[in-house]
């Protein structure tokens, strides 16, 4: 079984630094994602898959002036951050509050996003966060623990919406 990362998004949420901050919360990315639409980050995309109630309707879609956000064939969320304007009216309009406005630090500054293809940025970010938040571990997916596979390398802690909407 090869280790990956797991991320645990409620902690991660709980030692936010806040906005604006002097020191903000460090992120990895995933410099080449399969749909083309642009860096993405680990937290956003694992916000979208499992924290995202996928409105049918979808208001953060229609509220986009910049076109930048539509629904893949699974009905999740996907922000082209080519076309992103950050004006944030997205997140303004989610009822749920998934939309977060630090989706859209990228466009300021580069240096608290960490490379996950590159093992020598892996480390940095396990270390430039909280102790708690990011861990390697040896283990796969497990629902009945709230832990999701995101991609090859990275597990995510997250209460998905969908186990618990029933209840």
């Amino acid at each position: 079984m090869a280790k990956k990362l797991l991320i645990y998004l409620d902690r991660l949420r709980d030692n936010s630094p806040g906005e604006p901050s002097d020191n903000p919360r460090p992120d990895g990315v995933l410099s080449e994602y399969p749909d083309r639409s642009g860096r993405k980050t680990i937290r956003e995309l694992a916000v979208f898959r499992y924290t995202c109630r996928r409105c049918e309707d979808a208001p953060c879609i229609d509220a986009c002036p910049a076109d930048a956000l539509d629904k893949n064939p699974e009905g999740i969320i996907r922000r082209s951050t080519n076309l992103c304007i950050a004006c944030k009216s997205c997140v303004v309009i989610c009822p749920f509050g998934t939309m977060m406005s630090d989706f859209f630090e990228h466009h300021r500054t580069l240096e608290n996003y960490f490379d996950l293809s590159d093992p020598d940025e892996i480390q940095k970010f396990i270390d430039r966060n909280p102790e708690g938040v990011v861990s390697w571990v040896d283990m796969e997916e497990d629902p009945e623990k709230n832990i999701y596979r995101l991609n090859d390398l990275v597990l995510v802690r997250e209460i998905d919406w969908e186990s618990i909407k029933g209840k």
